[in-house]
């Protein structure tokens, strides 16, 4: 089930809601609990027993831990949950992978292939694996003690707002929002659910009006063979494959954190306008934050970070990000990807990023240059396609057998998805904001009071047409693919 889905915004969602605020105090984390079990089973079925599963050997390993008698036998337990959590992570995600990469030199040889797996992959597994990683390390590292019930720490893996597509969230930092009330706690106030509801629908309207618009040609032009479009076509399928990630991800974490706030949860923040970073290393302090501070605090600080020799350093980069491409998905593009990603965060640390400082007119193209090319890899499914399509963007091959043109891409409502994610890409909104709060506080008295219901009642006109204008495609039926949730 999706967030977009109607049955989800017209019933489940509100029955939930109403039965958690009449429920007493002590009863509301279960609430929650059945409300994500109900949740994750109505899209997964009987997927659902390996997040269970997963729950029952995490909670249990994180007890052992907590009652080992020494340090060693504590890393022990914890080198064990670590081992079983990505264990479960390869069977189910990189099986298929792993068999046709073996099947390869068996063909050469003349040997027969080996069948592939047909594993279901559950969704969210990615991210609910390195939910559970995150605990198991924090409790041995004593960052956090290990939890007494077993409720909680199901409702903190299955918490369904997050559950499926992140942000990856790691308990310590909500750990004290499992209790309702108190300086720390869960709160819950009419203001708090407002921004809620605000943040839900901002998230909704990036993922159906602007997401889904550029998704369709983009699938659309990356189908196609590469040599049967124009360069203009080619850059245009990359630009909307980049607002399209951007749009549908950061779409479904604004969701994701409106709908926690609704339940008085605070999440951290997954995008921070990515695309008007100004180096590669700033897009990664960026893009998918949750994501890239894990790897940083549980892989790269552990391999040393940047306390040993340079050549360690970037040797541990190329680590990070060969595991955070094949994080993403099972097949090499994915891969390459990723150490594309970090052989340029090398070059930066090596001198690159002090040249860009000197030469700020073209760090942002740079950037957006090096993040596009490398979106083509993370779409293409296969390097020959990946090389065509690059090779086609760089009007390397001739154009004179292409029949698709811009004539044929473009209409009007792409022109105006594409507008639109162009201006939401940048801070326009938050500058404007807080201009306006500038202007109200000069303008005091009754003239502050009459701008300020002004500016809320257009505030909420526009937040009903992005609903109501989102709820219709949603309701049709429209093309609406989630691309996150294959991770």
């Amino acid at each position: 089930m999706l967030f977009t889905d109607p049955c989800f915004l017209f019933l489940l969602l509100p029955v939930v809601l109403t039965v958690y605020y009449c429920t007493p105090r002590a009863g509301k984390n279960y609430v929650l609990l059945g409300a994500s079990l109900v949740f994750y089973a109505l899209g997964e079925g009987w997927s659902t027993f390996v997040v269970l599963a997963s729950i029952a050997i995490n909670y249990y390993i994180g007890t052992l831990i907590g009652a080992a008698p020494s340090q060693k036998s504590a890393r022990g337990a914890m080198v064990l949950g670590v081992i079983v959590n990505l264990t479960v992570l390869c069977v189910f995600k990189y099986s298929a992978f792993v068999v046709r990469n073996i099947n390869v030199p068996l063909v050469a040889i003349g040997l027969r292939q080996l069948p592939l797996p047909k594993i279901h992959l559950p969704l969210g597994i990615s991210f609910f694996t390195f939910h559970a990683l995150s605990y198991i390390i924090d409790v041995f590292r004593k960052e956090v003690k290990p939890l007494k019930r077993s409720s909680i720490f199901g409702l903190y893996i299955m918490l369904f707002p997050q559950l499926i597509a992140g942000p990856i969230i790691r308990y310590k930092t909500i750990c004290d929002q499992f209790t309702i009330g108190g300086p720390r706690g869960r709160q819950h106030s009419w203001d708090f659910f407002s921004e809620g509801v605000r943040r839900f629908i901002i998230g909704f309207g990036k993922k159906m009006l602007i997401a889904n618009t550029v998704a369709q040609t983009a699938d659309t032009i990356f189908t196609i063979r590469p040599y049967l479009i124009t360069p203009a076509v080619a850059w245009l399928g990359v630009l909307c494959y980049t607002l399209q990630i951007y749009f549908d991800f950061s779409g479904y974490s604004d969701m994701a954190i409106g709908l926690g706030k609704m339940f008085g949860f605070t999440f951290p923040e997954n995008f921070n306008y990515p695309y008007i970073a100004t180096s590669i290393t700033d897009f990664w302090h960026r893009w998918h934050i949750t994501l890239s501070s894990w790897f940083r605090d549980y892989l790269y600080i552990p391999l040393g970070g940047n306390r040993v020799p340079k050549w360690r350093v970037y040797a541990n980069l190329l680590t990070v990000f060969f595991l955070c491409g094949l994080w993403h998905g099972a097949t090499w593009t994915f891969v390459v990807w990723g150490l594309f990603h970090g052989f340029f965060l090398i070059i930066e640390r090596a001198g690159l990023k002090d040249w860009l400082e000197r030469h700020r007119a073209v760090r942002h193209v740079y950037t957006l240059l090096v993040v596009m090319v490398g979106w083509v890899f993370f779409r293409s499914d296969t390097f020959a396609g990946a090389g065509q399509y690059l090779t086609r963007m760089a009007f390397l091959s001739s154009s004179k057998s292409a029949f698709f043109t811009m004539a044929q891409c473009v209409n009007r409502t792409l022109v105006l998805a594409v507008a639109a994610g162009v201006i939401g890409s940048l801070p326009l909104v938050p500058l404007l904001g807080s201009a306006f709060d500038r202007a109200i506080a000069a303008a005091g008295g009754a003239r502050s009071w009459l701008v300020d219901l002004t500016a809320g009642m257009g505030e909420f006109a526009a937040l009903s047409a992005i609903f109501v204008a989102s709820t219709a495609l949603s309701a049709a039926g429209t093309y609406n693919p989630f691309i996150y949730f294959h991770f």
